[in-house]
């Protein structure tokens, strides 16, 4: 069969239509219901659209779900997660009547927010709102990326994606739609789903926006549709006029009426959060003309949705398959493999000459460009600075698609949650980076990438008072901590330029996400690099030592020159370079107490909050207090980040 000749079949005939909708909205009741919690009123309104989207328009197949040219669905208001549910179940991605029954409960694979991972079918983790819609900005780019580097034939799909109200009013929502305008993204869809309700009552309470407007300022293609809720037709002209739209990503615009058809709830606040007693639930189905009968779903239905998303699916995959030629297959089999740096020469750094890890971060990367054909960079307009910079590479814009480096601007929340996306698409490795003390603004999107397991690598420079004069807003105390607490993300800060290779490889390696924190002054040669694979390690050998001083970065350094001192003294001292602690609480316990052992007094020191640092030493020198505008090193003197306040302390403690 000639080259794209498999038809694709679109349509249900419309009296399924109106019952598959009708079994979507009344799980939409029986779930919250049943688990006495959950988001009933968005997914009865937007039951209609889902049903259109993936019966005619969505590119996916329910026994294939990780085909990797599928379109990317994204519900980014993922408190309406029982709207995606009975989708998925309708349409055969393994969920059956018993998983909506176990909505919420422990175990099961309905939880409250959708979970990539957990749920087949589910391509990203969303809740915190506007997350999901810069995660959708970031799965464009791949997209758009690998669309141009190996193919139409190989990679072209849409991104789509529904947020609603809260979606648009969080901050995070404003950057990655500019970013996404700047850039041209036209295979990302959003359809706003414009429901004028929040949790407090009408969105008058609180925003009066022109979202239409704000998004043509972004460069946004906007389609007006009006209210067209239940008209499927009318929302398959809607969904077709957006994805065949090019140049620009487009908004859809649709009034919908939360909590339809309900004659008690529908367009009132209290549908949205607060599941219907049980006589509301009977009411609406009447009103629906379906049985008053929990999780209602005839086979005959179910049957018909099922085979008809299967052979559109197989026609899909059929349609791709034919396509694909041996070197098209070898691509995408290179792309989309584990990435691996096995065999990958290192760096060779000159000893003699003290270098930042955040320059030493940028050589490593280029020594491994050959081997990671997914690796995409960028940095919130801190490229120079932040070492996420690929010289090789080209700008990624919309003239230059296949350009593998990205200039986010100063959108440091919209580029944390844009990397999760990217990463969750699968084929690229994502990295940017900023200012550690930035760290802040991306917290919900590294939370979140931990939680997906999403692999993509954040590089974290100016790592702490070393800034020297830009003073405490730009000095972070707390943050190591705060990472640190963040259970599933690798936190790796390197004492050297030796470390930061095999900093950079370990992350490389690591199945989920990596924070990178590098300094942002020179640091001496004092490693072999061996402390990273085990998370600490000695730097020099004492067998037997009476002190044992643990340091992290740059604090490693000051710890080797107070030791010095010391055996001065007589003292026989250890230094450990502890660059990641979850990499060492992975070791066995052998290992760990006879590098730290229990017999002798342990000093931490860390240019940051000592928070943490009791369960690895019993005496700690660290900053917790805010920093202050000088000098990098008159400020760590000043602070008691020196050789001098390490001998001193040490002594007090041996002392007793």
């Amino acid at each position: 069969m000639p080259r794209g000749t498999v038809r694709i079949v679109n349509s249900l005939d419309h009296q399924t239509d109106i019952e598959a909708v009708a079994v979507i909205r009344g799980i939409a009741m029986d779930a919250p219901l049943h688990a006495k919690s959950g988001h009933q009123g968005t997914a009865m309104a937007l039951a209609p659209l889902g049903h259109v989207l993936y019966s005619r328009i969505l590119k996916h197949d329910p026994n294939t779900p990780h085909w990797v040219d599928r379109d990317r669905f994204i519900l980014s208001n993922g408190h309406a997660s029982i709207l995606q549910y009975a989708l998925l179940f309708l349409n055969g991605y393994g969920l059956e009547i018993e998983d909506l029954k176990a909505f919420r409960s422990w175990g099961s694979r309905t939880p409250g927010h959708p979970e990539v991972g957990h749920t087949p079918g589910v391509e990203v983790t969303t809740g915190p709102l506007g997350q999901g819609f810069a995660n959708a900005v970031g799965m464009a780019i791949a997209e758009r990326n690998l669309r141009a580097r190996l193919g139409e034939r190989c990679i072209n799909h849409h991104t789509w994606v529904i947020a609603g109200d809260g979606c648009l009013m969080e901050g995070i929502s404003h950057e990655a739609a500019s970013l996404a305008g700047h850039l041209g993204l036209d295979h990302l869809v959003c359809v706003f789903d414009d429901n004028r309700i929040t949790i407090d009552g009408s969105t008058d309470l609180s925003c009066s926006d022109d979202v239409p407007m704000r998004f043509r300022s972004y460069g946004w293609n906007v389609i007006e549709a009006g209210d067209i809720g239940d008209d499927f037709d009318a929302l398959e002209r809607l969904l077709i006029a957006a994805k065949q739209h090019r140049g620009q990503p487009t908004l859809c615009v649709l009034r919908t009426h939360i909590g339809v058809p309900s004659p008690d709830f529908t367009d009132k606040h209290e549908a949205h959060g607060n599941p219907f007693a049980p006589e509301h639930v009977r009411i609406t189905k009447d009103a629906m003309g379906i049985p008053d009968e929990p999780f209602w779903a005839p086979t005959t239905i179910v049957d018909a949705v099922r085979q008809h998303a299967a052979q559109r699916g197989a026609s899909f995959m059929e349609r791709h398959s034919q396509n694909l030629d041996a070197t098209d297959r070898s691509q995408l089999e290179v792309q989309f493999a584990r990435t691996d740096l096995a065999g990958t020469a290192a760096p060779q750094f000159d000893s003699s000459k003290a270098i930042a890890t955040r320059q030493a971060i940028v050589e490593s990367i280029a020594h491994s460009v050959d081997a990671l054909p997914g690796l995409i960079i960028g940095s919130a307009d801190l490229t120079g600075n932040t070492g996420a910079r690929v010289h090789a590479f080209s700008t990624h814009s919309r003239h230059d698609p296949a350009g593998r480096q990205i200039y986010f601007g100063i959108r440091d929340h919209a580029m944390g949650a844009a990397l999760v996306g990217a990463a969750l698409h699968g084929g690229i490795l994502p990295v940017g980076g900023t200012f550690f003390v930035f760290s802040d603004y991306m917290k919900p999107a590294i939370r979140l990438a931990a939680l997906s397991g999403a692999k993509c690598v954040y590089l974290f420079s100016h790592d702490s008072i070393g800034v020297g004069e830009d003073g405490p807003t730009h000095q972070p105390i707390e943050h190591l901590a705060a990472l640190r607490s963040i259970p599933g993300l690798q936190v790796i800060r390197p004492a050297d330029a030796a470390e930061t290779d095999r900093a950079w490889r370990a992350a490389v390696h690591f199945d989920g996400p990596t924070a990178l924190i590098l300094s942002r002054q020179n640091l001496p040669h004092i490693t072999d690099g061996e402390a990273v694979e085990f998370g600490a390690g000695e730097v020099g050998h004492e067998a037997s030592p009476q002190l044992v001083l643990i340091g992290t970065g740059s604090e490693v350094s000051t710890c080797i020159s107070a030791a010095e001192i010391l055996r001065t003294d007589g003292v026989a001292v250890r230094v450990v370079s502890m660059p990641s602690w979850d990499r060492f609480e992975r070791q066995t316990i052998e290992y760990r107490k006879a590098l730290l052992p229990e017999s002798v007094p342990i000093l931490s020191i860390e240019a940051g909050s000592t928070l943490g640092w009791a369960r690895f030493a019993t005496h700690h020198i660290g900053i917790d207090r805010f920093g202050a505008s000088a000098p990098g090193p008159v400020v760590m003197n000043h602070l008691g980040i020196s050789p001098d306040n390490i001998v001193k302390v040490a002594r007090t403690i041996l002392a007793q």
